[in-house]
């Protein structure tokens, strides 16, 4: 359904309302009504609201009573109030209505062309406003995937390194078996340990394979999960990777707890974390390699850390790191970290902070318990 601008319209005379719609019916507008503030709560409850064309003088609550209460309420507060009257003590009535946040005080006899050409005016605005709010959604969502699609491609990256090594001891077996056809000495046994250690090689492969689907499902709906038994699978993935840029991986897992979504994307963060201390390792040439991963609870809190000694990050780039578009890196994209935050706050509804920590960096994850 098109979301179109609305407008309320608030007064005790029924002729006003009939009045006031008929001047704003030339806009392409959704209109609603109410005899009393009472009923033109009522209102706001059920519909959206942009903006209200509220009289002052009614019955039981005023116009200000009525906008009083409504700032008072935080998804109502910001809707612009227009007071239309035919009370003409500026210095009062005007001052308090501008103190409740009116944005507009219209006295009647109403000005036909006063008052359409303010509504065009605001209008005007509420549409720009709605396709910036359009073009930032499409931003995001792009932003979004192409962050996936650039995980996808670094998992990928890790995944064909670790099916080389039992692909390379499969082709040594089978060498291996070629070469006792030929000399004679292929017998049952021979052919039994070949069968045994192919078939481990596969089943090894197959499960990798299988771990990196079951990550990267999009379908897989959100549900409680182990987050020590989440991290061991993840870490399980980034095992060869680590080996090969000979970082030291020391996992501290204290306390085990839950947390509720979907472990893919837990595991994208991880693999963040550890790819961006990889390349801050190769960068900088550190030989001494070390990352620790720790999980606990602590103050009714549960707790992630990811510490590296990569050498840390510049005081002055700390505030900026989750930034969207920001990068330490000369050609990052800058993406990586700010959808990291998002996971941690959007998805599991934690908080992410850092902090710099002897010779690295440290990643601290904060989550509530899960019941």
């Amino acid at each position: 359904m098109e979301n179109r601008f609305s407008i309320l319209i608030i007064d005790d005379v029924e002729e006003n309302i009939y009045s006031l719609k008929l001047l704003i019916e030339e806009f392409d507008v959704d209109i609603y009504s109410a005899l009393s503030a009472s009923e033109g709560i009522s209102v706001l409850t059920k519909h959206p609201v942009d903006l209200i064309l509220c009289d002052i003088q009614m019955p039981d609550i005023d116009g200000f009573q009525f906008a009083e209460y409504i700032k008072g309420i935080e998804n109502l507060k910001n809707i612009p109030i227009i007071f239309v009257t035919g009370i003409y003590d500026k210095d009062s009535y005007q001052q308090r209505g501008y103190d409740l946040g009116a944005i507009e005080y219209i006295t009647k006899p109403i000005d036909d062309v006063l008052l359409t050409s303010k509504l065009k005016v605001y209008i005007d605005l509420f549409n720009k406003n709605k396709e910036t709010k359009e073009s930032l959604e499409l931003a995001n969502k792009l932003v979004v995937h192409n962050t996936k699609m650039a995980s996808i491609g670094e998992m990928i990256g890790v995944i064909s390194h670790q099916l080389k090594q039992p692909l390379n001891v499969l082709s040594l077996y089978c060498e291996d078996i070629k070469y006792s056809y030929d000399y004679g000495d292929l017998d049952k046994e021979t052919i039994d340990d070949f069968s045994v250690n192919t078939k481990k090689q596969i089943h090894h492969m197959k499960d990798t394979i299988d771990g990196f689907l079951g990550f990267f499902n999009p379908n897989k709906p959100k549900e409680n999960f182990s987050v020590i038994e989440s991290l061991k699978d993840s870490l399980a993935l980034m095992h060869s990777h680590l080996d090969k840029n000979k970082v030291i991986l020391h996992e501290k897992f204290e306390d085990d707890f839950l947390l509720n979504g979907i472990t893919m994307e837990l595991s994208q963060v991880v693999m963040n974390f550890i790819t961006n201390s990889i390349q801050a390792f190769n960068e900088r040439e550190i030989e001494q390699r070390n990352i620790e991963i720790r999980c606990y609870s602590e103050n009714g809190k549960n707790y992630i850390t990811f510490t590296d000694d990569a050498g840390g990050i510049k005081e002055d780039n700390l505030e900026k790191i989750f930034d969207p578009y920001f990068t330490t890196k000369s050609e990052g994209s800058g993406i990586g970290l700010y959808m990291v935050k998002l996971v941690i706050t959007k998805t599991f509804g934690g908080k992410l902070s850092l902090e710099n920590f002897e010779k690295g960096v440290r990643f601290i994850l904060e989550f509530d318990k899960v019941d």
